[in-house]
């Protein structure tokens, strides 16, 4: 394990060009923490308001701040409480940022609880894409909205990065989908299992939808008043699931004046909802599609392509080649 690192770290808030590549101290685990080679980093939207100056900025205790929660990689070191992983394991999960040091870096410090074993017939790059935004869209349908069969459920921007995993999982349990995206996405969106696609350039879903049993909102209020809207089409007794935090401020008092209920959904750190993940990707029910990659270097403008918020799927980084790790005397790799 060396003592420094390569990372894409920020001196401040601010601008995409704040991105830049240093040199910084290498993490040292503490408690159940295992040490992690970050082969991959999935770039998600709150890495970007966070280096704006939003998200969980405020948390940050001191810079330069290395951010990315996604991530998958090759276990380096690994504490009794992680068994069964161990060193040479191929991993994914999500970290705390910044409680911990972020997933832009060639090492990364991971609690136990939040790192499982990569689904093997995902790349690294591909297994990046998949903690925060499959974990926020199981959370939303699964957990809070309840999927069922014979559920009809609206999906917003259904082609991004929690929306194509938000269409798949409420698909898998038996849900009637409906999702809305962009002229360009609407195949993209039907490929992905959708029973009806709304394109909302064209269309405005308030106007043509009625009685719903749930709206998994991705947007809020940030564009045309999609949060405010959803709650016209609910049915009473009907549940709008809301992310991501902020999109939305006034979302409790216009559903309490709405007579609907509303929630809205913080993202937990959870290896073990990461693992039924996992099992309905190696079994073909879910598939991850991943829109651009980007060298690390070039960080600064895959936040600026996160920002335009129009992407399809996820954006990853790609950080390092997979390590050449010894186990028992061989050899062992994998593609990266």
């Amino acid at each position: 394990m060396p003592l420094s690192m390569r990372a894409l770290v920020i001196d401040r808030t601010g601008a995409p060009d704040e991105l830049h590549l240093a040199d910084v101290p290498a993490p040292i685990a503490v408690l159940d923490e295992l040490i992690v080679r970050v082969v991959a980093a999935g770039v998600n939207p709150i890495d970007a308001k966070t280096r704006a100056g939003t998200g969980v900025s405020a948390a940050i205790s001191a810079y330069p701040a290395v951010l990315g929660n996604d991530f998958s990689g090759v276990v380096v070191s690994a504490p009794y409480a992680a068994f069964p992983l161990q060193p040479g394991d191929e991993v994914y999960g999500m970290a705390r940022v910044p409680r911990t040091s972020g997933s832009y870096a060639e090492y990364i410090p991971v609690s136990s609880l939040s790192v499982t074993r990569k689904p093997k017939r995902l790349s690294h790059i591909e297994a990046a894409a998949v903690p925060v935004a499959a974990l926020t869209a199981w959370g939303m349908v699964v957990e809070l909205a309840e999927a069922a069969p014979g559920q009809r459920m609206l999906i917003h921007a259904g082609s991004g990065g929690v929306g194509h995993f938000a269409v798949q999982f409420a698909k898998a349990f038996g849900a009637h989908v409906i999702a809305t995206g962009s002229t360009r996405n609407l195949e993209f969106l039907r490929q992905l299992g959708a029973d009806d696609v709304i394109d909302y350039s064209e269309t405005r879903f308030d106007e043509v939808l009625t009685e719903l049993d749930s709206v998994i909102d991705l947007i809020g209020n940030v564009r045309d008043n999609t949060g405010s809207r959803s709650l016209t089409v609910l049915r009473e007794g009907g549940i709008l699931v809301n992310a991501p935090t902020g999109s939305w401020p006034t979302m409790a008092a216009d559903a309490a004046a709405a007579g609907i209920h509303a929630t809205g959904y913080k993202v937990p750190a959870d290896a073990r909802t990461l693992d039924w993940i996992s099992g309905l990707i190696e079994d073909g029910t879910v598939r991850v599609h991943v829109d651009r990659v980007f060298e690390l270097a070039d960080g600064a403008e895959a936040h600026r392509l996160i920002e335009q918020g129009h992407t399809r799927g996820k954006i990853v980084l790609r950080i390092s080649d997979v390590p050449l790790t010894a186990v028992g005397g061989a050899v062992a790799g994998s593609r990266a």
